[in-house]
């Protein structure tokens, strides 16, 4: 299952918005075997923010690159042991899983170590040519029971910390070498069962499944020394007690932490220093969700985005270079964005984008849910400024008929209240306004500039303009703009004011006019797409 993020570009307006929301939910419908996520670059604008409470449609999850992070890559299936658990269940989670590092927790569910094939390899191999002995780390007879699969015959569950041996020799011979509190391995051997009892063994284990006789476990019983029955040869049982040790006897401390959201090109050196070659990807609490190792981090599949409403790098998520885009749906012109693939990638000029998805939804016979029509039907009127803009072609029209019919509404009534409830903008700072609709652009020379745009319902926005050419100024620095403009349009008097600052000489030679104190007049000038940046592009 492929999951992909629709999304427009930065600084959202209305179209972006909603022909993410609605792409996504027609993409969905239409392959439901792969998940859609409409996605937003950044805080929704008055207006969109009308049309969302307005239609009831869900706001899109911010995104703020589409670059790997570690929970892209991780295995989310992991396996834990406690740090009280015999070592023999990280051996097991080991074979079944086929992995060769395993966390361990406490009684929380925080991470609190790290047990790896290395480690346990390092246990056998320092033993020496002397009797295994857990005088350092004493093994509980529940977890030899637990670990033999065997069962308890005599006694009770304790700490045994002798030595283990696994009985060979002569009746004679075994009290040269044994302690009280050792641990004894004996298979069908009575004899050499009760001389171990008469010992003192702490823990006696018969193998082979052999049940011993009934004297020799009421000897044990009166000495005190704990009967184990296992269904294992003697060699295989004594190797199997070894591993009844806890976890924690032998865990590495503090093993690599990440963060899920972490980039992975951020953590794979830390993940190649550590000998396991892994990190555990861990919550707020310490407690691992998954673990990423060093195959995970070669050549992982780049996560997937569709983008709508734009086609250039400079607007679009960023990371996109790193991503594999798996469509372009727009109505602006082609942009820089590049694919590794062929792709379905259309440039229709029509209104707006949201033209095309209901195109879409009524080409393949499906109909959109009532809130993403209210949303669409919001972002065909926002970008064609109710069907004014000399963008708005037929098909749009089509549009908003088929929408308003759908929704029963009436459209030039609906735009006009979505324009009159968004341009009041007295409470937003003269860098919001110019922000939240702001496109960079780029020349062949290698130019860079801005165009931002505001609708209005009236020119009074004009009295804020030596604040408006503040922020216009701070934008151009930041960025290293030519220059920076800021459409103001007047949806009533259709036409724009522009301001500018920085090279406008370029702007006037592309309008053909002379600005007056920084703004130049441009009567029936409504599209940025259209009627602007075209004229500005063609000047350099």
């Amino acid at each position: 299952m492929a999951h992909v993020y629709v999304t427009g570009h930065r600084n959202p307006d209305t179209d972006t918005i909603a022909s993410a929301i609605g792409y996504a939910e027609l993409k969905g419908k239409l392959n439901p075997e792969d998940v859609y996520a409409p996605a937003r670059l950044g805080d929704v604008n008055a207006q969109t923010r009308w049309a969302l409470d307005r239609s009831g449609a869900v706001e899109p999850k911010l995104i703020k690159h589409i670059k790997l992070r570690v929970k892209d890559v991780m295995s989310k299936e992991i396996a834990t042991v406690h740090r009280n658990d015999p070592l023999r269940n990280v051996g097991l989670a080991m074979a079944k899983r086929d992995i060769s590092q395993v966390p361990i927790v406490d009684d929380d569910g925080a991470l609190v170590g790290i047990v790896t094939e290395r480690g346990l390899a390092r246990m056998y191999t320092r033993e020496s040519r002397e009797p295994s002995t857990f005088a350092a780390t004493p093994v509980s007879v529940g977890s030899m029971v637990e670990v033999l699969e065997g069962e308890l015959l005599a006694g009770e569950d304790k700490e045994a910390g002798g030595k283990l041996w696994v009985i060979s020799m002569s009746v004679e011979t075994m009290g040269q070498s044994m302690e009280p509190g050792d641990i004894v391995v004996i298979g069908d051997r009575p004899d050499g069962q009760r001389r171990a009892i008469e010992l003192g063994a702490g823990v006696l284990v018969v193998s082979n499944g052999i049940r011993p006789e009934e004297d020799v476990i009421e000897l044990g019983r009166q000495k005190g020394t704990t009967v184990v029955l296992s269904p294992l040869d003697s060699y295989v049982t004594s190797r199997m007690i070894q591993l009844s040790v806890p976890c924690w006897e032998i865990m590495a401390e503090d093993p690599l932490t990440v963060d899920p959201d972490e980039l992975i090109t951020d953590i794979t050196d830390r993940v190649m220093e550590v000998h396991y070659r892994a990190a555990i990807a861990v919550d707020g609490d310490g407690k691992p969700l998954g673990i990423v190792t060093r195959t995970d981090l070669l050549n992982p599949e780049p996560r997937r985005v569709l983008l709508v409403d734009h086609a250039e790098r400079g607007q679009s998520v960023p990371g996109v270079e790193e991503a594999q885009v798996v469509e372009i749906l727009d109505h602006h012109h082609i942009g820089d964005v590049q694919t590794r693939t062929p792709i379905p990638a259309t440039f229709d000029p029509v209104g707006s984008t949201a033209t095309l998805v209901v195109e879409r939804y009524r080409e393949n016979g499906l109909e959109p849910t009532q809130a993403t029509a209210g949303m669409l039907l919001a972002a065909v009127l926002s970008d064609t400024v109710v069907l004014n803009s000399p963008t708005t072609t037929e098909r749009d029209h089509e549009v908003v008929r088929y929408l308003e019919g759908f929704l029963g509404v009436e459209a030039e009534k609906f735009g006009m209240e979505m324009f009159e409830a968004s341009s009041d903008v007295s409470d937003l700072t003269p860098e919001e306004i110019v922000d939240r609709d702001l496109k960079e652009y780029g020349s062949d020379s290698g130019e860079r500039m801005s165009v931002s745009q505001i609708e209005t319902v009236g020119t009074g926005l004009l009295e804020r303009k030596e604040e408006l050419m503040g922020a216009l100024e701070k934008v151009r620095q930041q960025n290293g703009y030519l220059f920076a403009a800021l459409m103001v349009t007047d949806i009533i008097g259709q036409g724009t004011e522009l301001l500018c600052v920085g090279e406008c000489a370029a702007v006037e030679r592309a309008f053909d006019t002379k600005a007056e104190d920084s703004v130049i007049n441009l009567p029936g000038v409504m599209s940025r797409k259209k009627q602007v940046a075209p004229q500005l592009l063609a000047a350099f």
